[in-house]
This record gives structure tokens, C-alpha cells and sequence, in this order.
């Protein structure tokens, strides 16, 4: 029994690791392209918000990993603003296997990554000259399972369809 609890205390060999090692904003973009009229019309907005992530490898266990944050907003049928934030951070993550490191990429960091990119996005738009922009909280890891859910259906009906060569 002592050897079982002294086994459980020793760290593992290869522990599960994230950890941001930078935040930071790789591009910001905001237009307001019917201004001054736009702000002499009643405001009753529509808003559109779009949503991807990315991740790429700088070296062994560090990625840089960059969410994109668009909204788009407009009164009467013409845009009032369009804000556009890239927020990117650096992080180490280590002891994963590939498809669990996949996901904490898309899920995880991006889950950290969030409220810095709605920050930057309310931001820009209240010293645009319009009302404070809050956007809601975002369910990443039904995102992310609905993507992986998609590619794998796409993948399925590809192999189903005869080849055309050998028809």
C-alpha cells in the first residue's frame, strides 16, 4: 500500500502542459464606411459576428496560436462598422498526443484567447463614436466538436463517390 501512494506522488514523466507564454494583437482593423451620416440614423443594429482560429508550430512544444473576431454591424440595411481584431499568444503546451493537442489548441487557447480579442473589439468601436460593443461568451469546444463532426461527414461522402477514373 506505501509503495501505491508513493507511486501516485511522483510526478510523470511527460506532464500535460498549457501554458501562455504571450498575448498579444497581430491585427486590428476597424472602418466605419457611412460615417457621419450613419450616426444621425436611429440605432437599432444588426450585428454579425464571425469566429476562426488557427494554430501553427514555432518550435518543438511552443505554437502561436491566433483567433480572428469580426463583427460587423449595421442600421437600415448599411454598415455602420466593421471591427476586425486578430488576437494571437504563444503558448507552450507539452505531454499531448497529436488529435488531444488539436483540440487544446482550438478549445483551450482560444478559450484564453477570447475575452482579450472582445476587449480589443469593444475597444475600438467606443472610440469609433458608437455604443459599447459586448460580445456574449462562445461554446469553443461544441465549435470545435461541430468542425472536426463536419470534416469527418465531408471525408465519408469523398470516399463513397466512385472514382471517376475507374468508372
Amino acid at each position: 500500500m506505501a509503495e501505491n501512494e508513493a507511486d501516485a506522488a511522483q510526478p510523470e514523466d511527460n506532464p500535460k502542459t498549457i501554458r501562455p507564454q504571450k498575448i498579444y494583437q497581430k491585427d486590428v482593423s476597424f472602418e466605419t464606411p457611412n460615417s457621419p451620416q450613419i450616426f444621425r440614423k436611429k440605432w437599432d443594429p444588426t450585428i454579425e459576428v464571425e469566429f476562426q482560429s488557427s494554430a501553427r508550430a514555432i518550435q518543438d512544444d511552443l505554437y502561436e496560436v491566433v483567433i480572428a473576431l469580426t463583427v460587423t454591424t449595421s442600421v437600415e440595411g448599411e454598415t455602420a462598422y466593421l471591427a476586425e481584431v486578430h488576437q494571437a499568444g504563444i503558448f507552450t503546451i507539452q505531454g499531448f498526443d497529436p488529435e488531444a493537442l488539436h483540440l487544446n489548441q482550438n478549445v483551450h487557447c482560444v478559450i484564453i484567447l477570447y475575452p482579450y480579442a472582445c476587449a480589443a473589439v469593444s475597444d475600438l468601436v467606443t472610440r469609433g463614436g458608437f455604443p459599447q460593443q459586448l460580445l456574449g461568451p462562445l461554446n469553443f469546444e461544441k465549435m470545435y466538436m461541430d468542425r472536426v463532426n463536419r470534416l469527418r461527414e465531408s471525408a465519408a461522402t469523398e470516399s463513397e463517390q466512385p472514382d471517376p477514373q475507374h468508372a
